[in-house]
Order: structure tokens, then sequence, then C-alpha cells
């Protein structure tokens, strides 16, 4: 039988994910075991760890994986609503650990603070994404909300939405985030023009934009640094 096809209870018991974890810890698993875990059964002719390889070759990868729906999971034959509920539970439960911090006392002393706040949570969007954080009078943020999903390179927001979500969060300042799905983070002149609108209109409601930045794929441009603001 080709080792590819063989189901779990085939496999020795010290080679299975569950029992490798609990033997060596979860650092010794590959991707797929790992993912395999998640899934727990594989199907009539391959085990799980075979079909957690095909999700991550169907998706390209972890990076890949994060972004994917349920309904574009269950595409990919052996994936049924259940085991795409079950990825998706776990990703978003790694995507919120990424960002675990107590929003009520993270504070944003500088361009770099607000970066690494929203860096993993936002870097490998597939689409754009413009999100704002809201600030207290000592720059604790207090909220934050998603308020645009705009197309793969572009994306739409009106001010209007931007300052009525900071007023109802009692918001003294705000600091704003898109992500650029190419990982390349260089703001574009229509990024500098929103900024631009965006602190004209603070400026009218007394509400501060200490910032707009621009989140790459482990990179990040302040506006406010590089003087386009």
């Amino acid at each position: 039988m080709d080792t590819q096809t063989l189901i779990l209870r085939d496999v020795p018991r010290e080679d299975r994910p569950r029992e490798r974890m609990m033997a060596y810890g979860a650092d010794a698993l590959s991707h797929a075991e790992l993912l395999a875990i998640l899934v727990r059964t594989g199907t009539r002719s391959e085990s799980a760890v075979h079909l957690a390889s095909r999700i991550l070759q169907a998706c390209g990868g972890l990076r890949g994986l994060v972004d994917m729906s349920i309904e574009e999971l269950t595409e990919i034959r052996g994936i049924g609503p259940a085991k795409a509920v079950q990825l998706r539970a776990g990703m978003e439960l790694g995507r919120r650990l990424a960002q675990s911090r107590s929003e009520e006392r993270y504070t944003i002393r500088r361009p770099q603070d607000a970066a690494d706040y929203m860096m993993e949570s936002m870097r490998y969007l597939k689409k754009e994404h413009f999100v704002c954080l809201f600030l207290n009078t000592k720059n604790h943020v207090i909220g934050r909300e998603t308020l645009s999903v705009g197309t793969l390179n572009a994306s739409l927001v009106h001010p209007r939405e931007v300052f009525r979500a900071a007023i109802k969060c009692s918001s003294a300042s705000i600091v704003c985030l898109h992500n650029h799905p190419s990982g390349d983070p260089a703001p574009s002149p229509e990024d500098v023009s929103l900024t631009k609108r965006l602190c004209e209109a603070g400026d009218l409601v007394g509400i501060d934009v200490l910032d707009h930045i621009v989140i790459g794929d482990g990179r990040f441009i302040s506006l406010k640094e590089q003087g386009l603001m």
C-alpha cells in the first residue's frame, strides 16, 4: 500500500501527531501534523496528516490558510463544513493570541508601538483593511475597529465613518492603519490624500489623527515619520 494513502490506524502509534505531541511537545510537529490534530480525521483513503498536507498545498502554505474562508476550505476534497469550522476556529485563536495584549493598558508612544500591535493580524490579509485604534488622553488603546475592507489594491474610507466611531469610543485621538496585500508598505498618492482629509476632519471635531501607518509583510511605514501628514 502507498504510504501516502495510509489511514491513521495504519500509522505506528509513535508516529501519530497526537501521540508525538504528547511525547515530544508541539515544537516537534510539522505544520501538517499540527493541522492534522485540528482536522482530527482523514478520509477513507488517506490519513489526517496526508489530508492536512493537501490543505497546505491547496492554500499555498500557512500564510494562505490564514485568510481562507469556510466556503473556500470546503472546496478542498475531504473538508466538509465541520472540519472547515474547526480550522477557521484554530486560525482565529492564533490570530487573537498574536494580538492578545490588554487594549486598555497598551500605550501608543511611537509608530513602532502601533505597528507591533497590529502587524500579525494585518500582514497576511488578502484585501486592504482600514483599521483605527482609538486612544484616550494618555494614549492608551481603548478600542479598535475595522472600518473598511477594500479590493486587493484599494480601500475606500470616508472621514464620516472614522470619526463617528471615534466619538462613540470617547476617543481623544486616533491612529489609522491599513495593509498592503503586496507586502510593500510604500504609501500611494491615495494614501497620502486620504490622510490629509482625515487630519482636516479631525481638526474640525477636535480629535487628533496621530499617525497613519501602512502595514506590509513584516514592515511598515509611518506617514507621520515620512512628513506626509
